[in-house]
């Protein structure tokens, strides 16, 4: 395969549903990459993610990282040649800051465990 060549991709989400398959260049980074699919996420959910860190990316069992190429992020051993490689979405929902006492509702954060032990 020459270097120039565009890799199909598509993006599986937890619900079942894809978003592509569409074609990116081999030297795309896996932070682009996550960019496109939180611009294709219903944006309307509150706890929805909000930046490239609260999605994760796995191929063949491998999360991939931010700072690789989508060529690096490959896994020849599950491609199929001229196939489409599905990858799946995996959405953190978006938490507050852990410095803030309070959460969004309001609600103060319990430092401690409401069980009682009998």
């Amino acid at each position: 395969m020459g270097s120039q060549e565009l890799i199909e991709v598509k993006f599986r989400l937890a619900d079942g549903t894809d978003i592509g398959p569409s074609k990116y260049s081999p030297t795309i980074t896996v932070g682009s990459l996550k960019e496109i699919i939180l611009s294709q996420l219903p944006q309307d959910e509150e706890n929805g993610p909000k930046t490239i860190n609260d999605v994760k990316l796995i191929n063949a069992g491998k999360i991939l990282e931010n700072d690789k190429t989508l060529a690096e992020s490959r896994s020849p051993v599950s491609e199929v040649p001229g196939g489409i490689i599905t990858m799946l979405v995996v959405v953190r929902p978006h938490m507050p800051d852990k410095n803030n006492d309070k959460l969004q509702d309001g609600f103060t954060k319990q430092s401690s465990c409401p069980c009682a032990i009998l």
